[in-house]
């Protein structure tokens, strides 16, 4: 393929990486800047925000094993940058989630085909499974359909880069 945008499996895996530092960040500092008082007064039940704590667990658990494959393929794993995220309080936190997801699930879905290592592809299918299941309970908190089409879009890796380099500082 000629055009491919990845030369192997640990480009596609660091190409993984750079959005789930970008993801676990986001809500790490999410869970530091709002807490139950602050999804109480803008709404929410308290139960809101220990979903959200536990989204930012699983964006540290993706960080952590993608860090590992990279490494257990021999590649340097990407490093988490800095981000500015522009939320400035907690319904624009979570539309700005429900993007951030919801490019996380065509991510995936677009890189899928590039993997060779038929477990690695195992592995990314099971993260995006739970980055799709993030990306429903936020479109059904910020009034969104959770499922807005019968066939998810894929977006290729420019698509990603476009939308996500806005948010990235360093």
């Amino acid at each position: 393929m000629a055009d491919k945008p990845f030369k192997d499996d640990t480009e596609v895996v660091n190409y993984a990486l750079t959005l789930e530092h970008l993801e676990a960040t986001f809500y790490r500092q999410a869970v530091d800047m709002f807490d139950n008082a602050a999804f109480e007064a803008a709404g929410y039940q308290t139960s809101v925000r220990d979903y959200i704590v536990k989204i930012a667990d699983d964006e540290k658990a993706h960080v952590d094993a993608l860090t590992a494959v990279v490494g257990q393929l021999e590649g340097t794993p990407a490093a988490e940058a800095t981000y500015d995220f522009g939320y400035t309080d907690l319904p624009s936190f979570l539309a700005t989630a429900a993007v951030i997801e919801a490019l996380g699930v065509s991510a995936y879905q677009g890189a899928a085909q590039y993997i060779e290592d038929k477990d690695l592809l195992t592995a990314a299918l099971t993260i995006h499974g739970v980055e799709a299941r993030h990306s429903a309970y936020l479109n059904v908190l910020t009034a969104t359909n959770p499922f807005p089409d019968a066939f998810n879009p894929s977006a290729t890796p420019e698509e990603v880069l476009k939308a996500a380099t806005p948010l990235i500082k360093s």
